[in-house]
């Protein structure tokens, strides 16, 4: 998920250049979707079942994707193999590995999935410099059947250690098919709004700022090089807001996260121009600010419900918040094909949903704790 951009960056020079950037970004749209969506079913199975039959299901159908995308040469292939395979495989995967963390810490729920979550950012800094590497030297096939020889010991690791605390319960109507009446707590609904626009923007510069780069003349190992040096500060970012959370409150540290990337996007991107000094400002700064995109949500989530129910509550989130990653990347594709090969659209877009956000976690936290700054919540 962290690598998008890698290939995004790839398949648009080679195998689908004759393809425009929207028709490319159904590809990474549709598996952004699928990434979430498919949690509205995967959660209540979670809290039903347990993580680990979803986790090995999951990671079945991520390796194959790793093999078999190296086959695909047509743009129908790259998106069932992509989009809806490697969709599929990571909601698999990404909704009760997180899901499950919530069963074993309260107090210090934000610190420790900000832990877990930064596995993910350290995986955007090795697979991109990874396959920039190998992309030259052994080709495109055979470099991603090298990240899913990686991706199978780590995922061997996964299956052998993930577990939830509470005990699997029947699997009955009421808890396993989804319920929307938890939309009800206005809170719920507020905080699934600002997750929806943060999504929103979140994929935007990790699946663009390499192909940013090489439009604005940037040499493509150094273009590839900004998805490490912006997970790089998502790795600290996923960490260090949690700890924070745990401490300040976790809708009060997500507010100040998000505003960051509003700041970041509008003040070092926006004006950048190609400007490698600013750029690297840019991908360092929001790298770190938007990590908490991914570690503070199922923690602000898991603070409206009861942990055996944390699964549904997360899962349900993340349904509607995936159809702003399914639109995200396409609208952006089409604002750069619409100006003209010119990124500065996309970047108002981004800026726009980061501040849509804002307003909405910014609205949630008064409704949940009131106007007092002092308040932890």
């Amino acid at each position: 998920m962290n690598t998008l951009g890698t290939y995004q960056t790839y398949l648009s020079t080679h195998q689908l250049q004759d393809y425009t950037e929207q028709a490319i970004g159904w590809i990474f749209g549709i598996y952004a979707f699928l990434s979430f969506f498919l949690g509205i079913q995967i959660g209540p199975v979670f809290d039903a079942k347990g993580p680990r039959y979803l986790v090995l299901s999951g990671s079945i159908l991520l390796l194959a994707t790793y093999f078999l995308v190296g086959l695909c040469h047509k743009y129908w292939q790259f998106l069932i193999v992509i989009g809806i395979l490697g969709g599929t495989g990571t909601s698999l995967v990404f909704t009760p590995a997180i899901a499950a963390i919530g069963h074993f810490f309260l107090r210090k729920r934000g610190q420790t999935t900000g832990l877990a979550a930064a596995g993910g950012s350290l995986g955007g800094v090795v697979f991109p410099l990874t396959l920039q590497t190998l992309f030259r030297r052994v080709g495109f096939a055979w470099a991603t059947r090298t990240v899913g020889f990686i991706t199978l010991v780590l995922l061997i690791i996964a299956n052998l250690f993930i577990k939830s605390r509470l005990p699997p319960r029947p699997a009955t109507r009421e808890n396993i098919m989804p319920d929307f009446r938890i939309f009800r707590d206005p809170v719920f609904a507020l905080t699934t709004a600002g997750v929806f626009f943060v999504e929103w923007g979140l994929f935007l510069p990790l699946t663009y700022i390499a192909s940013y780069g090489i439009s604005h003349g940037m040499d493509q190992n150094l273009a590839y090089s900004l998805i490490a040096v912006l997970n790089t500060g998502s790795c600290f970012g996923r960490y260090l807001p949690g700890f924070l959370a745990d401490k300040i409150g976790r809708f009060n540290c997500m507010v100040l996260t998000i505003f960051l990337c509003l700041v970041s996007s509008a003040a070092f991107w926006l004006p950048a121009n190609g400007s490698l000094p600013l750029i690297i400002i840019y991908v360092l700064v929001f790298g770190f600010a938007s990590g908490s995109g991914i570690s503070l949500t199922p923690v602000c989530v898991g603070q409206l419900c009861k942990v055996e129910n944390y699964g549904r509550y997360y899962a349900t989130c993340y349904t509607v918040v995936s159809f702003s990653c399914l639109t995200g990347i396409p609208i952006a594709g089409q604002l750069v094909t619409t100006a003209g090969g010119e990124y500065w659209a996309l970047i108002v877009f981004t800026i726009g949903s980061y501040a849509a956000s804002t307003l909405m976690f910014v609205a949630a936290r008064v409704v949940g704790a009131g106007w007092k700054l002092k308040v932890v919540y």
